[in-house]
């Protein structure tokens, strides 16, 4: 391919890239980037050829590398030296993407659960199908703790994606029959990846008796009494622990429209 040899101000180049004049004068400053042509004038001027590597420029530049680290590399470009910030830039490319795709399921959620709490009254009782879930557990005990301790401990066990995918308390069946919610069982969270080395349970696939309540914490044995009224009312065995989660705290001011959700697994429908 023939190479141009149509000349561009400061100005004029600057505009083809959509950049600031003063972008080019530091790099021209600092010697990193300047034009390749002096005129009878006196003015420098760009090569339109030069557009290539200054966009390469920009490139290493949007993928955080400093400018010293750019610097270093035009004063001695070589094939190993490129393929070195290649391979590691395609590396932290893909962590990114990773997480853009967790914090775009924990928004699809958020979404999903806010809708639904915008419809709820007081309470709802109904039977649903479950998909088996991953969920990383803790055992520990939250009852004593403030608010800043339980999120340190948490941030350190798990991450702060899965903070944000939300935590739920789990509480066996039998202490729930026995109403003795001074100690539940642990923490939980939908994991985010199966990657994590967090401890981790598999919530089974099949039907669940959901109860929805909107408002404080201290009216939810209240709802579990009618949860088990409702089973033994149509014959419903339960199993396992009581699955707690709040589904909209990111989006109230009154603690009374806080909505909590309760999933206990019915025994016969067990995969």
């Amino acid at each position: 391919m023939k190479k141009s040899n149509i000349q561009l101000t400061t100005a004029q180049f600057a505009k083809l890239h959509e950049v600031n004049k003063r972008t080019l004068h530091y790099y021209d400053d600092i010697g990193l980037f300047s034009p390749n042509t002096k005129g009878e004038n006196g003015y420098r001027y760009y090569d339109l050829s030069q557009s290539v590597d200054f966009e390469y420029i920009r490139m290493l530049k949007e993928l955080n590398m400093s400018i010293e680290e750019i610097e270093a590399y035009y004063k001695n470009p070589n094939a190993d030296s490129f393929l070195k910030i290649a391979d590691s830039k395609i590396k932290e490319i893909d962590a990114k993407i990773q997480k853009m795709k967790a914090i775009k399921r924990i928004l699809n959620a958020k979404i999903e659960n806010l809708i639904f709490c915008e419809n709820l009254r007081e309470q709802m009782i109904k039977v649903e199908e479950h998909p088996s879930e991953t969920l990383l557990i803790t055992a520990y005990d939250f009852s004593e703790d403030d608010v800043s301790e339980v999120f340190g401990y948490l941030k350190d066990t798990w991450s702060i994606e899965q903070i944000r995918m939300g935590i739920g308390g789990f509480i066996s069946l039998d202490k729930v029959i026995d109403e003795n919610f001074e100690k539940y069982d642990g923490l939980y969270t939908l994991a985010l990846s199966s990657n994590s080395s967090a401890k981790k349970t598999i919530k089974p696939k099949g039907k669940y008796l959901c109860g929805y309540q909107k408002g404080a914490w201290d009216q939810l044995p209240g709802m579990y009494k009618k949860m088990l009224a409702y089973a033994k009312q149509n014959k419903l065995t339960l199993t396992g622990y009581a699955y707690e989660i709040g589904l909209n705290e990111f989006a109230i001011s009154d603690p009374m429209e806080y909505v909590t959700k309760i999933m206990i697994m019915i025994e016969d429908t067990i995969y």
